[in-house]
């Protein structure tokens, strides 16, 4: 006898938390990835294994909206109250890039109750760029 195929409410297609196992995690890093067009935000433990990412594009923001503060506030919301529920309590916070998300994603962790070890800034910088290609002759 075939199986019935259960009916999905949602049409979104999204990925379940569930599949990862809830680990016990008292100290994590924050990164943040503001560009000018979204801002993502990816938690993970020391090691450096993800434990919760999210966007501004993941939580609904579509087009220029992405860009925005808000967006990057309810993206860093989003990444964060998954970890605060696996009882993380300490955290670093890395943030990258020149986007407009950056201070209100930093105001949002702030605000998640997190204790923030220390918050560097990792934006790469050229120290003097590539070498410029060769002159083409005349």
């Amino acid at each position: 006898m075939a199986k019935p195929i259960p009916k999905v409410g949602s049409r979104k297609n999204r990925r379940s938390s569930a599949r990862k196992s809830a680990r016990r995690i008292p100290k994590g890093v924050i990164h943040v990835q503001a560009s000018f067009h979204n801002t993502i935000v990816t938690v993970t433990d020391v090691r450096g294994r993800v434990i919760s990412c999210s966007s501004a594009g993941t939580c609904g923001f579509k087009g220029r909206r992405r860009g925005t503060p808000f967006a990057a506030q309810t993206a860093a919301g989003n990444a964060i109250r998954a970890v605060v529920d696996q009882g993380m309590q300490r955290a670093e916070v890395r943030i990258k890039g020149p986007g407009l998300g950056r201070d209100a994603a930093l105001r949002a962790i702030r605000r998640s109750g997190i204790l923030l070890n220390f918050v560097r800034d990792i934006t790469p910088m050229p120290h003097n760029g590539c070498r410029p290609p060769k002159k083409r002759r005349v």
